[in-house]
């Protein structure tokens, strides 16, 4: 049975924490190095149903995208919610850690995971990291589409794509217009949007996307725009962590077992029709 010390070494093969952007807070958050690990949970975000749910499978070591503390703190109490979390998994004996821009900036990454599940073949990232000879890592990807399509029915692509969320996926640009080289960046990519209009590609996928750059991005450039959730996102990571998680424990002998969650823990929960028209 791997030691903790053990498998995070592994995942630090894979999403070396050099590679996180400096303000970010990668790596191991709690867990003795010491301690056996045989079951291992991937999920998006450190809340409060997640680690319940690592809590009722057994989970001995929990990998999250997102970080629990990005800007530090002074207390672990549980009178907060984020107290509680860490609370519930020491008592559980349970770890955690974090890959975030670290797995962004990765080959296979986020954005390489988002660009498979919308259908599309990767060429190369959108801002290649200068510190990679081999040109593959960075910020964001740019594929193709095995044929073109419209925007409506490549929207309605990511959509199916994609889990579930109550926001759903919104489109910018004319409907009826082809699609067929296309930009992803998985979790909040609109400071990337001047890279994809000088990529010179159809569409650019992301999520929480704001009125003001989305405007003057479409009036800039004929570049569609696809918007889908956060979370939504980054969720096809998980399968991809956990399969090189995977694959690299069975080299090894490990009998390690992985399970990706899929409890949805989009913050937005609802979503209503606007039926006026003006």
């Amino acid at each position: 049975m791997p030691k903790l010390s053990d498998v995070i070494a592994v995942l630090e093969e894979v999403y070396p924490p050099q590679w996180a952007e400096s303000w970010d807070a990668v790596g191991l958050v709690c867990g003795d190095p010491g301690a056996e690990v045989r079951r291992v949970l991937f999920a998006v975000d450190p809340v409060q149903a997640v680690v319940d749910e690592a809590v009722e499978w057994g989970a001995d070591l929990l990998v999250t995208h997102h970080p629990l503390y990005l800007r530090g703190t002074t207390t672990v109490a549980a009178t907060g919610f984020k107290g509680r979390v860490v609370h519930t998994l020491i008592k559980h004996d349970i770890a955690l850690h974090v890959a975030h821009t670290n797995a962004d900036h990765a080959d296979p990454g986020v954005s390489d995971a988002l660009a498979e599940a919308v259908g599309l073949k990767v060429t190369g990232p959108l801002v290649a990291d200068p510190t990679d000879p081999a040109g593959r890592r960075g910020s964001g990807r740019i594929g193709e589409l095995p044929q073109p399509m419209t925007l409506a029915a490549f929207a309605a692509r990511v959509a199916a794509g994609l889990p579930a969320t109550a926001a759903g996926v919104r489109a910018a640009g004319d409907p009826e217009r082809t699609v067929r080289t296309v930009a992803v960046c998985g979790g909040s990519g609109d400071s990337f949007l001047a890279e994809a209009r000088k990529a010179g590609v159809d569409a650019y996928v992301t999520a929480d996307l704001r009125h003001h750059p989305v405007s003057e991005a479409v009036e800039a450039a004929p570049v569609a725009l696809v918007d889908a959730a956060h979370w939504a996102t980054e969720w096809p990571w998980l399968r991809l962590a956990a399969r090189e998680l995977t694959d690299r424990a069975d080299r090894r002998g490990w009998p390690l077992e992985t399970r990706v969650s899929t409890r949805v823990t989009d913050p937005w929960t609802a979503h209503a029709p606007m039926p006026y028209a003006p």
